[in-house]
């Protein structure tokens, strides 16, 4: 284990809020490329080869330790549901367990279950029969539970399912891979008014995991459904329209997630080599809808191709259906390159986006993704880019050792989203938190965020600020799509950033599953506000730095007189544009530049009630 330093720390005993307006990562931190090692287990079987708060809440969320786990690579990296809680205030959840490293032999499905009242023991063995891992669990039929797994060994699924959740045994089927096939990496769900269909996906072994080539994919993503819990399966291991190899090479693992709401289904597929694709249906699988979100700038990559540098998707992502059936998605983003020797990734290169099914996609322009504002960027601070870390020691830099735990992802990253009965977005994240490390490398801590409706989001919310965690690396977190006033999680924590069982190979130790009851209200930024705008309304102008146009979007909460004054460092005012009475939502402000000198200016977005100043650069 690394020595443990009390390095640059600085503790929060409370439950902080921040509003944070851009981010902090030098030139020299956004270009530091780290090659990247492959992502997938090749032996699997055999064990290791800037602003002041906006806010403060004096809370801290109610957490339970739920069971622990020796084998601490949860997902490669997009993270399964793993947790549900049910209308009648129970709660299940599952994590990979594993105790006997480093073979692992005992490897499984960890389960516990909260009964209203209490949690159950830590469980001492999995639920499957062999040894198993990568579970993902839903509820099944009126009172009943799912965990779909896989058995890496022979390159099947276990389907496990029981008729009242919390109590009895495990029904076990397997799910086979295509003739002369293996798969594994699975992702479950169940759809339905009753929650009866089980729904899964599934890769066929890529070659680097010793698989075969299966019709023309290096790792083709399998779509199978099941009506009778799991002794058929119609359709079975098919690759759907558009995913197949006149449109891919080929996926890897744990790139992909499912979410369902009745007969809607939906799934997310890509990452930094891949397009970024959603894959919808509307009848619970029947036909499928194909929406390019982020288009790969190298269609067809393949290994030992030279790219050029490009800002792309880091693989994990998540997605959640409002109450009219619309996908709303979170993803991470980091920068990618490739040469004759390998592909690099960015490990400070930091930010999270947002995109809904009613907003345009992004283009395969290499800087489309760029989260730092610069020319080329399609993306939206505070509207399409939702996330970053947080300057927590407010000195206007980011203070990070720049030592990360190799999950080959953003500094923010395994985001997950829920979307409640009201259509209110609740977000959370794992993010690289400055003042928080071992004196070797940096921690990642879970942060949160609100949005009534996408358009804007409101202050970051630091849920892992107890003195508890000074030492802990939080990561993996999977939220529950059932929520109340609470919404519900669990994640993993670890003393060491990264991993023992793949990338850093740290040396084994205890790793504990959490689960996290996060009051709404504590999250919550009311739009219920007599003032018409907030700071955070405001978004930053776009292009920043600007040459001969940019805008300033602004949402408002309620019909006002709207108006923008720019003004230089001597005070002068030099532009005003009055936009006059501006309706509730996101209102844009044009401003025509091109006759200002460069230089740093300051613009002030006035209405009736209310002035917010930002700054801008003009080129």
């Amino acid at each position: 284990m690394k020595k443990l330093l009390l390095f640059g720390m600085i503790i929060t005993f409370c439950f902080a809020g921040y509003s944070q307006s851009s981010l902090l990562q030098t030139k020299d931190q956004r270009n530091y490329a780290v090659k990247k090692v492959r992502q997938i287990e090749q032996q699997e079987k055999f064990g290791k080869p800037t602003p002041a708060p906006a806010s403060q809440s004096k809370f801290l969320p109610e957490e339970a330790i739920i069971g622990n786990t020796f084998y601490d690579l949860q997902s490669n990296v997009s993270c399964q549901n793993r947790i549900h809680a049910f209308d009648d205030g129970t709660i299940g959840a599952t994590w990979t367990y594993g105790l006997a490293h480093p073979n692992f032999a005992d490897r499984g499905t960890g389960y516990n279950y909260y009964d209203g009242a209490n949690w159950g023991p830590y469980p001492t063995a999995r639920i499957e029969s062999i040894r198993a891992g990568w579970p993902s669990y839903a509820p099944y039929g009126d009172v009943g539970e799912l965990v779909v797994s896989h058995d890496f060994a022979n390159g099947d699924l276990f389907i496990e399912t029981r008729e009242q959740k919390g109590t009895g045994a495990w029904t076990e089927s397997m799910l086979e891979g295509p003739e002369d096939q293996s798969i594994s990496w699975p992702r479950a769900i169940t759809s339905g008014v009753n929650n009866d269909v089980i729904q899964v996906l599934s890769i066929t072994w890529p070659t680097a995991n010793s698989g075969t080539i299966y019709q023309g994919l290096d790792g083709a993503l399998l779509y199978s459904r099941s009506t009778d819990g799991g002794a058929t399966w119609d359709p079975e291991n098919e690759i759907l329209p558009g995913l197949d190899a006149n449109s891919y090479v080929g996926f890897s693992a744990d790139q992909y997630e499912f979410a369902s709401q009745g007969d809607n289904i939906a799934f997310l597929v890509g990452d930094s080599w891949q397009d970024f694709v959603l894959m919808k249906s509307t009848d619970g699988g029947d036909n499928w809808t194909k929406t390019v979100i982020w288009e790969h700038p190298y269609p067809f990559w393949t290994t030992g191709q030279v790219t050029d540098t490009f800002y792309c998707v880091d693989g994990a992502h998540h997605l959640a259906f409002d109450s009219e059936g619309m996908v709303h998605v979170v993803f991470g983003i980091n920068r990618a390159v490739a040469d004759d020797a390998g592909t690099y990734w960015f490990p400070l290169v930091d930010g999270i986006g947002y995109w809904n099914e009613n907003r345009p996609t992004f283009s395969n322009s290499m800087d489309a993704l760029n989260p730092y504002g610069e020319p080329g960027s399609e993306l939206v601070e505070d509207y399409s880019l939702i996330a970053w870390s947080q300057d927590i020691n407010n000195n206007g830099t980011w203070d990070v050792l720049g030592e990360v735990g190799l999950y080959y992802i953003s500094p923010s990253s395994m985001p997950q989203i829920l979307i409640d009965d009201n259509d209110e977005i609740y977000f959370v994240f794992a993010s690289i938190t400055e003042t928080y490390n071992n004196g070797v490398q940096d921690y990642r801590h879970l942060w949160a965020r609100y949005s009534p409706n996408g358009d804007f989001w409101g202050p970051f919310v630091h849920l892992t600020s107890d003195i508890i965690h000074i030492f802990d690396e939080c990561v993996f977190p999977s939220i529950s799509t059932g929520s109340d006033d609470y919404y519900y999680l669990v994640y993993q924590t670890d003393v060491e950033p990264g991993l023992a069982v793949r990338g850093d190979l740290d040396p084994y130790g205890e790793n504990f599953i959490r689960f996290m009851k996060v009051p709404k209200e504590e999250v919550y930024v009311s739009i219920e506000n007599n003032t018409a705008i907030h700071d955070y309304d405001v978004l930053q102008n776009y292009p920043n730095p600007a040459t001969d146009a940019t805008v300033v979007n602004v949402n408002i909460r309620k019909t006002t007189e709207l108006s923008l004054d720019l003004v230089n460092m001597l005070g002068q005012k030099v532009l005003t544009v009055n936009v006059g009475l501006a309706s509730p939502g996101m209102n844009t402000i044009n401003l025509d530049v091109s006759g200002l000198p460069s230089g740093v200016y300051f613009y002030t977005v006035r209405t009736h009630d209310a002035e917010i100043t930002k700054k801008m650069v003009i080129e």
